[in-house]
This record gives structure tokens, C-alpha cells and sequence, in this order.
């Protein structure tokens, strides 16, 4: 088991990693829209999607792994009715390569934040 971390995302808010490889397949932690130094990034859904995106892709890169090689993803939602506008961005990160997925919306995320999500990911 190998712990992963990277600067290029926010560093864990709690007792928990940025992600774990086991075996050939790399967990990721749960990301939210905090930029690398830790700030909350203001405006709407859409805004922090991109964000959590960005986190993702560093966690990935870090594992050795990339967004082709998610196999899995889980999307936490605050607010069900602000879907599309969460699949509209997700779709411009996973438009040919489409892994599993869950999305469920949830009455609160750490940092009152709008969207959450993890992935699991073959490691190159």
C-alpha cells in the first residue's frame, strides 16, 4: 500500500490522504473545490466542478494514473436540481471515456462546499 500525495491539490482537511494505491489501482480521497493553497473557489456549481476536476487530474498524476484510467467515479451533490449543470462539466473531462459512476445528493459537504468527488483509478 502506498500513500499519494501531491502539492498541486488542497492537502487533506482531516485525518485521512489524498489517496492510497493498492495493488495496480489508486483511491482517491474525496475532492472539493479548495485550490492547492487551500481556498474555497467562490461562484457556482459549475465553478467548483472544474475545480474538484483540477484536484482530481493532480491527485491522479501523482498515483501515476490520468482521467483515461478512472474506472470509477462517486459524485456527492448538495442540491439534485444543479445535475446537469455538474454532467455538463464532467462531460467535458469524461467525453469519450466514460467509467462507472454514482451521484447522490447529500444535505451537507465539508466546507459547505456544492460538489464533491472521488474516483478509483488503474495505475499505469
Amino acid at each position: 500500500m502506498k500513500v499519494v500525495f501531491t502539492e498541486q491539490a488542497p492537502a487533506a482537511i482531516g485525518p485521512y490522504s489524498q489517496g492510497i494505491i493498492v495493488n495496480n489501482l489508486f483511491y482517491s480521497s474525496g475532492q472539493i473545490p479548495l485550490t492547492a493553497e487551500g481556498k474555497l473557489v467562490e461562484g457556482g456549481i459549475k465553478a467548483q466542478t472544474h475545480q474538484v476536476f483540477t484536484n482530481l487530474k493532480a491527485v491522479l498524476k501523482a498515483a501515476g494514473a490520468t482521467l483515461e484510467t478512472v474506472v470509477k467515479t462517486t459524485v456527492f451533490i448538495k442540491n439534485m436540481d444543479e445535475f446537469s449543470d455538474v454532467n455538463e462539466v464532467y462531460g467535458e473531462y469524461f467525453s469519450e471515456h466514460k467509467p462507472a459512476r454514482s451521484c447522490v445528493e447529500v444535505a451537507r459537504l465539508p466546507k459547505d462546499v456544492q460538489v464533491e468527488i472521488e474516483v478509483i483509478a488503474l495505475v499505469k
